[in-house]
């Protein structure tokens, strides 16, 4: 599995990034799952009174709402995104706002000043509103999801290896 993530602030392009090269990967025929990292405060699927919630309360460590179309398994903490990937068997895993774990990232930034304040080793590209005006910023390649998107997933298959997983979360 070839995971890599997708960071930046609210507006950035995002999301959108996310969305093209999940379909450009699956147009390639490769199986694709994504995580989402929501920043929202007290964001929670639980619903005060529902019957899932009831069974928390009751002490369930684990719960299960298992609809007609999905089903959700709800924990009772906030998972590491380690522990998260082990439930994915999929080719690619794109993350969308994670920057936990030793993965490969691409920051979305609308400006240079915003990838300054988030540039790590981690990162491996930069997509978003910054790639209308740059191809390239401090020797890291700058993408256009838009207008660039069969280049930033043929750089993707190209330097993004297969993670494995244990206690920690490694590059191979």
């Amino acid at each position: 599995m070839r995971v890599v993530s997708i960071f930046g602030t609210s507006g950035s392009g995002k999301t959108t990034t996310v969305e093209v090269i999940v379909r450009e990967l699956c147009r390639r025929g490769y199986s694709v799952g994504t995580v989402k990292d929501i920043h929202a405060e007290g964001f929670s699927l639980e619903q005060a009174g529902s019957n899932t919630h009831r069974h928390r309360e009751a002490g369930s460590l684990l719960v299960t709402a298992r609809g007609l179309t999905e089903t959700d398994m709800l924990y009772p903490r906030r998972l590491d995104i380690e522990e998260i990937l082990l439930h994915y068997d999929q080719d690619f895993v794109i993350l969308e706002g994670v920057r936990d774990g030793d993965l490969p990232q691409i920051i979305a930034a609308k400006d240079e000043q915003e990838v300054d304040e988030r540039l790590d080793p981690r990162v491996i590209a930069i997509t978003g509103v910054l790639a209308n005006t740059r191809q390239e910023y401090k020797g890291l390649p700058v993408f256009s999801a838009l207008t660039r998107a069969n280049e930033l997933v043929d750089f993707i298959e190209e330097q993004v290896d297969d993670a494995t997983f244990g206690k920690h979360c490694t590059r191979e």
